[in-house]
């Protein structure tokens, strides 16, 4: 059976598990190597099943514990040109990694089929990830979006489990405490998805056979979970769909969600 955990999904740091078996991937390592080992045990992993980390981008939240993990495990590099380029820059890529450029449709590691598609933020070559597991169950991480774009849209339909990004409540950012040019960046197209725009993509996903949502890459000071799920399942209700009895719906923690079974 395939699982996907966020080990970590917050604006401070995102690092999700995705396993079949004894064999796992890492969606960026946005939290200290320690961090990654002790939420991979907590769940019944281990580092030692990692052999790929596939990064969406450059920002802190996303590579923090990279050079580490990639210091200590065997673990191969996969990223877009640029994200590698930016990488490189930053010093986080040991000289004894194994880099693979993946701005090709589509290339397997270890018996998962990894599909790249680029997302809408505010660095180049920023991506998301859909990856076809052994046992042909579907999966995808899709955060750090201003917009979804029809290739986004595209690439996770039809997808069993979709981790999608609900970054924040409209109105707690615009009347938070961010200062101006913060909240112009959050809501550009180049930013993070709301609430309401990621769940406005859930009913079309349902309908295309998706029936595990992870809501991810929550902000930490505008939204809360609770206002997260509340307008995913009210965007479902009004097709006629039903938490916990037409699919199921879960918002990541910031440190350890609970292990999704597709």
């Amino acid at each position: 059976m395939s699982i996907i955990c966020p080990l970590f999904s917050s604006s401070s740091g995102n690092c999700t598990y995705i396993g079949f078996e004894n064999k796992g991937i890492l969606v960026d390592a946005g939290a200290s190597f320690k961090g990654i080992c002790e939420n991979l045990t907590a769940i019944g992993g281990n580092i030692d099943e990692i052999s790929a980390v596939f990064i969406t981008h450059e920002h802190d939240d996303h590579i923090k514990g990279l050079k580490t993990l990639l210091n200590k495990t065997n673990a191969t590099l996969y990223a877009s040109e640029k994200t590698l380029n930016a990488l490189a820059l930053y010093d986080k890529i040991p000289a004894k990694t194994q880099v693979c450029v993946f701005d090709s449709a589509q290339l397997e590691v270890g018996g998962i089929v990894a599909t790249r598609f680029a997302t809408s933020h505010d660095c180049d070559g920023s991506s998301g990830y859909r990856f076809l597991m052994p046992d042909q169950k579907s999966i995808a991480v899709c955060t750090d979006s201003g917009v979804v774009t029809d290739e986004m849209r595209n690439a996770v339909s039809g997808c069993d489990a979709v981790l999608l990004e609900s970054n924040h409540d409209l109105d707690m950012l615009k009347k938070g405490p961010y200062p101006p040019h913060l909240k112009v960046r959050i809501l550009s197209d180049r930013g993070h998805l709301s609430n309401n725009a990621c769940a406005a993509e859930l009913p079309a996903l349902l309908n295309g056979g998706t029936t595990r949502f992870i809501l991810g890459h929550l902000s930490q000071h505008n939204n809360t979970p609770m206002l997260a799920k509340a307008t995913a399942e009210a965007a479902l209700l009004r097709c006629g769909a039903q938490n916990n009895k037409d699919y199921f719906l879960t918002v990541a923690r910031p440190k350890i969600s609970g292990v999704t079974v597709i």
